[in-house]
């Protein structure tokens, strides 16, 4: 009996312990605290069914919270200066098309019929603009993407200057709100993209562009990883002014220093701001200041009314501050800070990656620059500002190895993406069209080893054994044969004439899988009994429309890696060709071959000259007699602008010189030129198909035209002088001619 009541009491226990726990769990639904685990059961719901189910858009009823810092949602200075309207307005404009993607904001069947094309709305009168938003429209303009016809784009940019979208700035365009909605291909923003670098203002700083961006996508510095559309917006980085449209200077790594360790380990040196968003990390610095290899400066010297609300450190660090120069800081520290400024981005990031210094990323919640396709663990150190005192012992930590890697890494991603205003602009809309043609987009490997992604077109293969870069990285090497493809001008009347000479000791190499002979003459094509009978095959077109930029075409019938680009003068033996090739399978990237140019700058006329006098040094290797891969002829036209292509067809000249900018500004190095052979310069000269070309001065003085003009689209000069030349083992040796393998070269 007394079992059995003991038993009654434990149940009734439980019974109320139930009890109680039902009404809290029915308290806590009431009051939106705990949610059901939707996404939880349709994940389970996905894998039962072994498909994925097609789920409805969300709906989110409560507004989204801006993105704070941690340590700035709660404090009174915050909501002292925003009103309940503010804020409502707030994340109305910023998260109107928070859920836009590709697939919900984007009509691809605009890109289906005309592929990737920019529009630029025409700019309206009385408008400002910026000199950098210039700078992106005019990148825009002269690029291969741009349309002028609206009808043809796949992407629409605006003319009204969106970068700087503080209110406090002169560069603030007013009553934009109502400028863009009367745009007539505005749409909802729907295929448009929106460049800014500044957003929101005094004293908190919102991502707020203060107009409503629709279903647009955002090219934006300093967004925010809550904020930021993965796969619909891209994050750029925060550049100046002063930043130049094309070009711009190489990093300033000029040789591998091993051990790679400099006078500091660590430097910062900026502004510190005594109150408000941004001033914890920067405020906290002098903690890890040691003077001596970690030198972290800040000064509070900077706005109007700096004194009246100076601390008690302010003195004491401008003091500091002032011992050191930024640059020489900057050129000789092996880790650079950036920490946070107002917002998220700071310049001192692009000013860390030229200067080979590797960034530490102390800037919680700022999606890096071009996120979507860098992967930054290769050339930064991503820190949190939460663990400031930690940093020094992390970076001493990193192998020296691992600080060489990092430190080449951040030169190849300032070169290929951000040196200039036109490389962070054709990088974004890479990007896209990366995401519009899906079936040929760029792999990870391409956007982030070198040449990188602007230079390694997907639309060229989709193999990366197909490009010339990636052969050591596959573990493979280029196909072991080489086309042949002869540019003929002048008509075929006698046996006797050099084409029919160099056809014939073309033929007789080992390594010969075919020949082209690409017809740019005005008279018909020969009978095919006119041509020498050879062991491969040999293959007769015409050029396109007898223009010199046929030659470069990507011509189908070109099967192998290897293309040997010949004029129909050049005197070359079967010896000669075979020696070409071999040096070329080492180094596939470049051109190799006979005859040599060179450029200079001259002072007098300040601008660049062009020589062909026999010397040391040279930059060139013309491709009258020379071996490339043949996705050069491919990047030569579909990268290179229609101006630059018109000039040479127009002239009939510089297409070699052209050919020579290209391969140099894609691989940073020079061409290889191989034993000398001054009988290519004697015998051509004696030719009469261009004898007259190379006697007339208007010729030379075209030539230096052309490289002026290159050099301009280029944004800088980008040939580079070599005075190696590669002869083979034992030439000109004195030892018996049968112990030589190229033993005919000796004989020219």
């Amino acid at each position: 009996m007394e079992r059995c009541s003991r038993g009654h009491m434990q149940a009734k226990k439980r019974y109320l312990i139930l009890l109680s726990a039902g009404a809290c769990l029915v308290l806590l639904f009431y009051l939106g605290g705990v949610q059901l685990p939707a996404a939880s059961r349709s994940r389970h719901d996905r894998s039962r069914n072994g498909h994925r189910l097609e789920q409805p858009w969300p709906h989110f009823s409560d507004p989204l919270h801006p993105f704070l810092p941690w340590d700035q949602t709660d404090t009174e200075d915050y909501n002292l200066h925003i009103s309940p309207r503010q804020k409502r307005d707030i994340n109305t404009s910023v998260y109107k098309g928070k859920r836009c993607r590709m697939d919900s904001c984007f009509d691809f069947s605009l890109c289906r019929k005309n592929g990737f094309k920019v529009y630029v709305y025409p700019q309206q009168k009385g408008e400002k603009i910026s000199e950098s938003y210039q700078n992106i429209l005019s990148t825009i303009e002269g690029s291969r993407f741009y349309t002028s016809d609206p009808g043809q784009a796949c992407l629409f940019v605006l003319s009204l200057d969106t970068l700087d979208r503080d209110q406090l700035s002169p560069q603030y365009v007013h009553n934009l709100k109502t400028k863009v909605q009367n745009l007539p291909l505005w749409n909802d923003g729907r295929n448009h993209l929106i460049f800014n670098l500044y957003s929101g203002t005094w004293p908190d700083y919102t991502e707020d562009l203060g107009f409503d961006i629709g279903q647009a996508m955002l090219a934006k510095a300093s967004i925010s990883t809550e904020n930021f559309r993965p796969n619909f917006d891209v994050s750029i980085p925060l550049f100046s002014k002063e930043h130049p449209r094309t070009g711009g200077e190489r990093g300033y790594l000029k040789y591998n220093s091993i051990p790679p360790f400099r006078k500091y380990m660590l430097v910062f040196k900026g502004k510190r701001y005594l109150t408000g968003i941004g001033s914890d990390t920067r405020n906290a610095l002098y903690h890890v200041h040691n003077a001596e290899d970690v030198v972290l400066l800040t000064t509070c010297k900077h706005g109007k009314d700096w004194q009246k609300h100076k601390d008690a450190r302010c003195d004491k660090d401008n003091a500091e501050y002032d011992k050191y120069d930024y640059k020489e800081m900057l050129h000789n520290s092996t880790f650079c800070l950036v920490p946070r400024g107002r917002r998220l981005g700071s310049f001192r990031f692009l000013e860390a990656l030229q200067a080979a210094c590797v960034p530490v990323m102390l800037s919680n919640g700022w999606e890096l620059p071009f996120s979507e396709i860098i992967d930054w663990n290769t050339a930064a150190v991503i820190g949190d500002e939460r663990l400031l005192l930690q940093i020094p012992t992390t970076v001493r930590s990193i192998h020296q190895d691992k600080i060489l890697s990092l430190r080449q890494q951040t030169q190849f991603l300032w070169e290929a993406y951000f040196s200039s205003v036109e490389k962070i602009v054709l990088t974004t809309l890479e990007i896209i069209q990366d995401r519009v043609l899906e079936h040929a987009s760029r792999s990870s490997l391409m956007w982030n080893s070198h040449p990188g992604g602007l230079f390694a077109l997907p639309q060229y293969s989709g193999y990366l054994g197909d490009f010339p870069f990636y052969y050591d990285t596959l573990g493979i090497r280029p196909y072991p044969k080489f086309t042949a493809v002869i540019h003929a001008v002048s008509p075929l009347v006698s046996q006797s004439q050099p084409i029919l000479k160099l056809l014939a000791a073309v033929a007789k190499s080992q390594y010969c899988a075919q020949i082209i002979v690409l017809w740019n003459c005005d008279k018909p094509l020969p009978a095919k009994h006119r041509w020498p009978a050879t062991s491969v095959p040999v293959i007769v077109i015409e050029g396109e429309n007898k223009v010199m930029s046929s030659r470069f075409l990507p011509y189908e019938i070109i099967v192998t890696d290897a293309v040997l680009s010949l004029d129909e003068d050049t005197v070359l033996s079967t010896t000669e060709v075979d020696f070409a090739f071999t040096v070329w399978q080492s180094f596939p990237e470049r051109i190799v071959g006979y005859p040599a140019r060179s450029h200079f700058w001259d002072s007098n006329k300040e601008r660049w000259g062009y020589t062909s006098k026999w010397t040391n040094d040279y930059s060139m290797v013309l491709t009258g007699a020379a071996i490339y891969h043949r996705y050069y002829h491919f990047l030569y036209t579909n990268y290179l602008p229609t101006s630059l292509k018109s000039m040479v067809d127009q002239l009939a000249n510089c297409e070699d010189i052209l050919m020579n900018f290209l391969v140099s500004a894609v691989t940073k190095l020079p061409p290889i030129k191989v034993t000398q052979k001054k009988q290519y310069k004697e015998t051509m000269m004696g030719q009469s198909s261009r004898a007259s070309r190379w006697a007339d001065p208007d010729h030379f003085a075209q030539r230096q035209t052309c490289m002026n003009k290159f050099a301009s689209w280029f944004g800088a000069m980008p040939l580079v002088h070599s005075q190696m030349r590669l002869d083979p083992v034992l030439f000109k040796d004195q030892v018996s001619i049968l112990r030589k393998k190229y033993r005919d070269i000796e004989r020219l």
